[in-house]
């Protein structure tokens, strides 16, 4: 009964999507502003509808209801509950509902709280953001019914593929799914100005929060799916330029830029047509990236490879969104002036160029990802992998870097870089001893001597805007750019040291034998058959000592899933302030071709399969990671703290002087 009443609980909140819609979009008109009233309740009431749905099937999933077919096909009985959780969007159909269901509450939130905008173009905004939906809710309801019954009703189900049983998969859909729809609403807003004309720093100061609660969770998103990819794949990388990587990277480059523009024109009146640009390609990317991974036509462990009818409705509809957006940008851009100017030595100069640079990037990654499946389409097979990625990437993140270190010293409007020479000296020293003590060490190659030199020069530059100024004093915002810049620097020494410095070992080890791996040495003392819930594995015992130092014990496995039949591997790691031992037990070994595998009463005298890593310093990516959101974090407080000030302050003011000030505090 609750796959049912989930089901009408969507088809009732596509019809207020279609109401909201006519609504919206009837209430900026002089005939239809009667309507006005009813668009706010509408989005609020939507957002309910589908969060009940998806509630309905997290219910259908948390009980093991195998008469629903989503259920039966993506979970098991004898799933842990946190995975029987997660199942719901580790499939298609949930994926999307989720999806869905996020959008809907944003659109109630939005409707809500959202008082800063001319109310036409927050009821255009609202319009334009109940029109996507109802693209999302038509392909839910008409190609990938989530609710849809399955008779009979089997004895169990297939089970969620194995890879996906982790804590961290758990995590990783939900927050690049916030964070896809962050840009979602940041798109409706840019929609919204443009048909009302309103494009101006109250629609950047609006817009502004979404985009970075946006980038935040789509950071959280990309680092954690980076290091689930590095523990869980047993392949010891962080990244491999996967098509499915690259489709959440791609939203977050333009969500870069993006902020980084939407700041400039709330602050400084500048950038108008590029800020609305910018908000059309974020959701862009975010829509390819959807299309890349639920068309069927990449083959990932990441992706939902289904049938190509639903990656063509996929495709529709961002022609239809993007191709829409992109018509009234052509036709509005016209009446969007240009703002205030600036000098090219300026924060707001700096600003653009890194933005060109990531621009640039983002057109890298994307022609890198689309070019093979346009020549497979000919007939020609085509691979494009990190030869390609890191040294064009490369050209144009280098020089972004250089200035990010120098942009935050600038001044606003207009600067001489004469002024911050002196500023510069401590980043450039960092650099050059940087520099040396790559060269002196030897055997460094190009791009990661590159990252080795640059990395300490952009942590000590993202320092600089604190120098000379009491901390408690400086405002949250400000914390917020330096713990994100300083972030990027780190992440990009933990790139580096891992590229140039990592040594790896793949041997075959009897019981009692050591291998030496970096400054470990690493001793198999025994393989034992374990149990769990729904697998069972072979586990290594393997003891690590460094240097004399106590023995550390790892426990890689070797395990076995039974719904679906499937084995993994599951690494086992040892941390440690300089780096991180990654060990991986294989498969036993025959010591000729005419060897059977050895019973497993007898597994102590087989020789087995170890893939070892010593990776310097690598932990440094996932904690510059941490540090980017972390910091997005502290700016959002910040700038949700400066609105509320606002708000009081617009409600205490008594003359003239007040009103002066307080607009100083707005463009400031």
């Amino acid at each position: 009964m609750l796959a049912e009443l989930g089901l009408a609980a969507l088809w009732l909140a596509a019809a207020l999507a279609a109401l909201q819609l006519g609504a919206g979009m009837l209430a900026i008109t002089p005939k239809g502003a009667e309507l006005a009233g009813i668009v706010r309740p509408l989005a609020v009431v939507q957002g309910v509808l589908v969060a009940l749905a998806f509630a309905a099937l997290v219910s259908r999933f948390a009980v093991t209801d195998l008469s629903v077919k989503l259920v039966a096909e993506n979970s098991h009985s004898a799933k842990p509950m946190i995975y029987k959780i997660a199942g719901t969007w580790g499939n298609h159909e949930g994926s999307m509902l989720l999806w869905v269901t996020i959008m809907g509450l944003a659109g109630g939130f939005v409707a809500l709280v959202e008082r800063r905008l001319p109310e036409r173009t927050m009821l255009a905004t609202l319009g334009g953001q109940a029109f996507v939906s109802l693209g999302f809710y038509a392909f839910l309801l008409l190609a990938s019914n989530p609710f849809e019954r399955l008779n009979p009703v089997p004895a169990e189900g297939n089970g969620l593929n194995p890879l996906l049983q982790d804590p961290g998969l758990a995590f990783h859909p939900p927050t690049l799914y916030v964070g896809y729809v962050g840009l979602s609403v940041a798109f409706s807003f840019a929609i919204g100005a443009l048909i009302t004309r309103e494009v101006g720093p109250a629609f950047a100061r609006a817009m502004r929060p979404w985009v970075l609660g946006a980038w935040i969770f789509l950071t959280l998103g990309i680092t954690a799916g980076s290091y689930w990819a590095y523990y869980v794949l047993g392949w010891g990388g962080w990244w491999f330029w996967d098509p499915v990587e690259n489709a959440s990277l791609m939203p977050w480059l333009a969500a870069t830029a993006l902020l980084h523009s939407c700041s400039v024109l709330a602050s400084r009146n500048a950038l108008r047509a590029w800020t609305v640009m910018l908000g059309v390609v974020a959701f862009s990317m975010s829509m390819v990236g959807t299309f890349l991974v639920r068309s069927g036509i990449l083959t990932s462990v990441h992706a939902f490879a289904v049938d190509p009818k639903r990656g063509s409705f996929i495709l529709a509809l961002l022609a239809i969104n993007i191709g829409a957006a992109l018509v009234l940008f052509g036709l509005r851009a016209s009446t969007v002036s240009e703002g205030e100017r600036f000098a090219v030595t300026s924060r707001e100069g700096a600003l653009v160029f890194n933005n060109v640079m990531l621009s640039s990037i983002l057109g890298i990654v994307l022609l890198g990802t689309l070019y093979p499946l346009v020549t497979e389409a000919m007939g020609v097979k085509v691979s494009v992998g990190p030869p390609y990625f890191t040294p064009m990437s490369a050209v144009f993140a280098v020089p972004m870097l250089v200035v990010m270190a120098v942009g935050p010293l600038l001044r606003w409007r207009r600067d001489r870089l004469a002024r911050v020479r002196a500023g510069l000296l401590l980043p450039l020293a960092a650099s050059v001893l940087a520099a040396v003590l790559a060269g002196l060490h030897g055997g460094v190659a190009l791009m990661p001597f590159i990252g080795l030199t640059l990395a300490p020069g952009v942590v000590v530059a993202s320092l600089l805007p604190l120098r000379g100024r009491r901390l408690r004093h400086v405002p949250l915002a400000t914390w917020g750019m330096v713990v994100a810049h300083l972030g990027i620097g780190v992440a990009l020494m933990g790139m580096a040291c891992d590229s140039a410095f990592s040594v790896q070992r793949l041997v075959a080890a009897r019981v009692g034998e050591s291998t030496m791996v970096g400054p470990w040495a690493v001793k198999l003392a025994g393989v034992a058959p374990v149990a769990g819930q729904n697998w069972t594995a072979l586990e290594g015992d393997l003891v690590a000592s460094r240097d004399g130092s106590g023995p550390v014990r790892l426990a890689p496995q070797s395990r076995t899933f039974w719904a679906p039949v499937q084995t993994t591997s599951v690494s086992a790691l040892h941390t440690v302030w300089d780096g991180q031992l990654y060990t991986v037990l294989g498969d036993e070994v025959a010591d000729d071709a005419g060897d059977m595998p050895t019973p497993a009463s007898d597994l102590a005298h087989s020789r087995w399969q170890l893939r070892l890593w010593w990776k310097p310093f690598v932990p440094l990516i996932w904690a510059g990671g941490a540090l980017v959101a972390l910091g997005g974090a502290l700016a959002l407080l910040g700038r949700l703290a400066t609105d509320l000030r606002r708000y009081v302050a617009r409600g205490k003011i008594v003359d003239r002087k007040q009103r002066q000030a307080l607009a100083r505090g707005e463009r400031a």
